[in-house]
């Protein structure tokens, strides 16, 4: 299909975020992703999660043309038609969830979609529920991987606003949101899968 998109790392990293995330999982209910991209990772998921129903979404029409080319093809019945949604948004189309998702996302927006992703979260996601984010991170007292600055300074060349983000700060916004202190799992390529709960 023309409209779908293909990206090779989620054929690289997809089979390592499910192994984390069925620790992380309900067992029942909707699962919100935002940033859903070309949607390969919902239908990774949504195979992996049969008994979940899957929310994806995206701000931009080709990312959503591309999640919907992709639940066509793929017939999967649990997963919804994705919605537009800017993280960055005071208000957000989904207003409940029983877990959040967040794939590569952070590091290539603009901080205040980490501000609105946290707040939004905060406001559906009930006590205990898990937001997941997954991506590159800076840390205090840990030398970042050169290819992690790399692709730091690849991504400000792109976009001032754009770059890799510091792990303790997102910490901080989520505390003050009402979430617990994270579960850091590290990842192939010096990628972080990070597990919030909601408190």
């Amino acid at each position: 299909m023309i409209d779908r998109l293909e990206y090779p790392a989620t054929a690289r990293n997809r089979d390592a975020i499910l192994s984390v995330l069925r620790d992380v999982m309900p067992s029942s209910g909707v699962v919100l992703e935002i940033a859903s991209g070309s949607g390969e990772h919902v239908v990774h998921f949504a195979r992996a999660f049969p008994g979940l129903a899957f929310q994806p979404s995206d701000p931009e029409v080709p990312a959503l043309k591309s999640i919907a080319a992709w639940v066509e093809e793929t017939r999967l019945k649990n997963i919804a038609a994705p919605l537009m949604l800017d993280a960055a948004s005071p208000t957000w189309p989904a207003t409940s969830a029983d877990a959040i998702l967040c794939i590569n996302m952070i590091h290539i927006a603009p901080w205040r979609a980490t501000e609105g992703l946290i707040q939004g979260a905060a406001k559906i996601l009930r006590a205990g529920a898990p937001l997941y984010l997954y991506g590159p991170y800076r840390q205090t007292g840990i030398v970042t991987a050169p290819s992690n600055e790399a692709f730091d300074a690849s991504l400000k060349s792109r976009n001032a606003e754009w770059g890799l983000r510091s792990l303790e700060d997102v910490t901080t916004l989520a505390k003050h949101a009402g979430f617990s202190v994270p579960d850091v799992t590290q990842m192939p390529a010096n990628n972080l899968s990070v597990v919030f709960r909601k408190l």
